[in-house]
């Protein structure tokens, strides 16, 4: 008879019981569920402890934002670079001293400012590029987010008038990145972690230890405890940023007269300043009913998102929200704060999703490899020396003689 049969069903423990138990057994193991049954249940703040320090949540979402926003400002370093100089650089119209003069009024720094000689700045614009491939790529990602955190702040430091909501979304957005654990899941650091996990490295075997752990096993686990508890609470104070972003837009939205009465959308696309195609505006435009639509679906969304955390109507108004930024982004002009919205709504998907959609794309991609496989191997022998030769198998390698 196997143990699963041995072990006492959940409806009657006292009839499986087995003839050999010592007596007495049953009964403390009845007092004992009994007392545990007994005992206080936690109170809210040690069940909110342990949620915190239990596991990491949102790893895959953490990725997804360490991607996201490396990736956006390699393509936007790499977009100014022609126009480094004038923008940060020492000869830009707002010169370093103007900048320091500034930040010494808002309390802000920049390693941009340290010197005004342009090797360093080069130097600095070279190393940007650097931190964020690396950032991008999760390599040491623990250290490269606050480097690239350092570079994001300077930047943005550096020139404040050329600054826009996007801006100021990233750099709050890869600060909070550094609390987080954004390097365990599609990283370097990951890959290196999961072949240190399977190379063939003899380990000491596990041994059961009676009192206290060691100091070196103590800091381990405190490590572990800590960097969880920081992952989640930089998670959340994420999520929390978002929801209060969309819900201040919807608010204010609501008390302006061009927002009620549905023109909003019309007078903001004939804005000079907000046309990177004109026609393409006017066409949006001509349709008044849709625009006017579009304005009040924009209004009801953003203040309705932070309500709809917790149902499945999440994911409609995420995709109301995409389709949104989308908009702004060909409309108006503004790829930087669309694509840094479209990243920061990344923190809402669940592990489960994200995990699934990469597989789907995996799968479908070895299914397209071995049906071009068996193709191949339906065409005629003749064909196929003709259209694709194989390769000739060479005779096998023997060990070179040595001299």
């Amino acid at each position: 008879m196997s143990t699963d049969q041995m072990r006492p069903s959940t409806g009657d423990t006292t009839a499986a019981t087995p003839m050999n138990t010592v007596p007495g057994t049953a009964a403390a193991t009845a007092a004992s569920t009994a007392a545990d049954a007994a005992a206080p249940a936690p109170d809210l703040v040690t069940r909110a402890f342990t949620f915190l320090t239990e596991r990491p949540v949102s790893l895959h979402a953490a990725s997804v934002l360490r991607i996201g926003y490396g990736l956006l400002y390699l393509v936007f370093l790499l977009r100014e670079f022609p126009n480094r100089d004038e923008m940060w650089g020492p000869g830009s119209p707002w010169t370093p001293s103007l900048a320091r003069e500034l930040q010494r009024q808002t309390g802000w720094h920049s390693i941009l400012t340290l010197s005004d000689s342009t090797a360093y700045f080069q130097t600095c614009y070279s190393l940007a590029l650097v931190t964020a491939a690396l950032f991008m790529l999760g390599w040491h990602t623990r250290a490269i987010s606050i480097l690239f955190a350092i570079v994001v702040a300077s930047f943005h430091s550096r020139y404040l008038f050329m600054t826009d909501g996007g801006d100021n979304l990233t750099v709050l957005m890869v600060m909070y990145l550094t609390l987080t654990d954004c390097g365990r899941r599609w990283s370097l650091d990951a890959r290196r972690r999961r072949l240190h996990t399977f190379s063939p490295v003899r380990r000491p075997p596990v041994t059961a230890r009676t009192g206290p752990l060691p100091v070196g096993q103590q800091a381990v686990l405190v490590r572990r405890l800590l960097a969880t508890l920081l992952h989640n609470c930089g998670m959340f104070v994420i999520a929390a940023q978002v929801c209060i972003l969309y819900g201040a837009a919807g608010l204010y939205k609501v008390q302006g007269s061009m927002w009620r009465d549905g023109t909003a959308m019309h007078y903001v696309l004939n804005l000079d300043l907000f046309q990177p195609w004109p026609a393409l505006s006017h066409l949006a435009d001509s349709h008044q009913v849709c625009a006017a639509i579009a304005g009040y679906v924009t209004v009801l969304v953003q203040v309705a998102f932070p309500f709809a955390l917790f149902s499945r109507l999440k994911y409609v108004l995420l995709g109301a929200l995409l389709s949104m930024h989308v908009a702004i982004a060909v409309l108006l002009g503004l790829p930087e704060f669309s694509g840094a919205m479209i990243v920061a709504d990344a923190v809402f998907l669940p592990d489960r999703l994200l995990t699934r959609f990469v597989s789907g794309r995996r799968r479908a991609r070895l299914d397209s490899t071995s049906e071009s496989a068996r193709a191949l191997q339906q065409v005629p022998a003749g064909v196929r020396s003709e259209e694709s030769p194989t390769p000739r198998t060479s005779a096998p390698l023997t060990a070179p003689h040595r001299v």
